[in-house]
């Protein structure tokens, strides 16, 4: 069990599992099959993401750098959210990008979505966490992985 503490930018608690990656997360490419679908759970469709093709990220914490792609990455934040396919959380290594920022908050305003954000977790916790681990997020930015 390891022990870190973030930035919050959505603040929130939950107790799930991790889903991992450690490239830039492509939202578009990610998200985009299963929101065209209208699907119940988000499959990642980015095929160059190594880490997460095709898993489950659903009510998960996904775990990752930075977001990336073009403009559209936080409407198609703002879009999974208020279909209810989202991540629960969205735990950043770095400073999260302004179009993840954008798309997190659009949906906790205009969605009254409940999705978590926290950023500034450092590439330590990148580094440990891993696709399965059991994740608990505290209101105040901690972010406890293992049992």
């Amino acid at each position: 069990m390891k022990e870190f503490k973030g930035r919050v930018i959505a603040g929130g608690t939950f107790k799930g599992e991790a889903a991992v990656s450690h490239q830039g997360f492509n939202t578009l490419a990610s998200f985009q099959k299963s929101a065209l679908k209208n699907a119940k759970q988000v499959y990642v469709s980015d095929q160059n993401n190594k880490d997460l093709f095709g898993v489950n990220i659903t009510g998960k914490a996904l775990c990752l750098p930075i977001t990336i792609g073009s403009t559209t990455g936080g409407l198609v934040i703002q879009t999974v959210c208020q279909m209810g396919i989202a991540p629960a959380c969205f735990l950043f290594s770095e400073s999260i990008d302004s179009l993840a920022a954008s798309g997190i908050v659009l949906a906790r305003i205009w969605e009254n979505s409940k999705v978590i954000a926290i950023d500034r977790l450092g590439q330590e916790f990148l580094d440990f966490v891993k696709t399965g681990d059991k994740i608990e997020v505290k209101e105040d930015g901690t972010v406890i992985v293992g049992e």
